[in-house]
């Protein structure tokens, strides 16, 4: 398990979320412009890095910084405890991405949450389990999560779109208040833009045997680190820490990309909050 980010693109995320410039980066970290360079490049740690004054510059937790330049890596998770979640990754253009796929054991009734670059895997999933896809649940809509809506919504035409995109017509629109029932589970939705203009996250709750609440954050965050701030950073930040970070501690979080993780771990672990 590696995570999305390495150290030295969280490091480069930081500076530009922050507007650090190399060189302030560079000498509070006690480092050179071009071993800073280096860093970034390959998230690999040589000599002496002062990680609280990096930290600072950048506005990072240096601590958190330091923590995984040592290695650290999110609890491995059973996914036992959810028995109807499945994690497709599909990889093009050498980006992977996750998609995921949750039903309702006893009527069968299914949502995929994003669809990745390939439909093909989903499809498998749903003919083995004998599933009825009924919702396509979009965290936004950046290509790699979307490559395979025409073909998921050419296979079951009936599916029910939910997306916070505004192009979108209002009846696939998400409500702030909305909330879904999957069989005896129940989805509802958190606005995380910041990343994508249209970034929302959905959280999948009332599992059987009381099984913790699972978020489906798309880009919001990612195991030690976060999307790119593609529309606003500050909004970015501000969202997680608001509608992912306030989740009961042992929600499971689903990101697009990189490994699972938890509400605890990353208010633990993650630099950026």
């Amino acid at each position: 398990m590696t995570l999305e980010d390495h150290l030295g693109d969280i490091i480069r995320k930081g500076r530009l979320a922050s507007g650090a410039a190399a060189k302030a980066a560079a000498e509070a970290a006690g480092l050179t412009e071009a071993e800073l360079s280096a860093l970034e490049e390959t998230g690999r740690v040589t000599g002496t890095v002062h990680w609280l004054a990096l930290g600072q510059v950048t506005g990072l937790n240096g601590d958190k910084l330091e923590r995984i330049s040592q290695g650290w890596l999110p609890a491995a998770r059973d996914l036992s405890q959810w028995r109807e979640l499945r994690e497709i990754t599909t990889i093009a253009n050498d980006l992977a991405v996750h998609c995921y796929l949750i039903w309702d054991e006893g009527s069968r009734e299914a949502a995929l949450f994003d669809t990745g670059w390939d439909a093909a895997p989903i499809f498998q999933l749903i003919d083995e389990h004998g599933l009825n896809l009924q919702h396509l649940f979009l965290t936004h809509t950046h290509e790699d999560h979307v490559a395979g809506m025409a073909a998921v919504r050419a296979r079951f035409p009936k599916v029910h779109f939910h997306t916070n995109a505004k192009s979108a017509p209002p009846q696939h629109r998400n409500r702030a208040n909305d909330f879904t029932h999957l069989g005896s589970l129940r989805i509802t939705n958190r606005d995380t833009p910041g990343h994508a203009e249209d970034g929302v996250t959905y959280i999948v709750g009332t599992w059987p045997d009381d099984a913790p609440h699972v978020a489906l954050v798309g880009d919001a965050i990612f195991a030690g680190s976060m999307g790119r701030g593609n529309q606003s950073w500050d909004l970015a930040r501000q969202k997680v820490r608001e509608q992912i970070l306030t989740l009961p501690e042992e929600t499971l979080l689903c990101p697009g990309h990189g490994p699972l993780t938890t509400v605890a771990e990353e208010k633990a672990n993650n630099p950026f909050f």
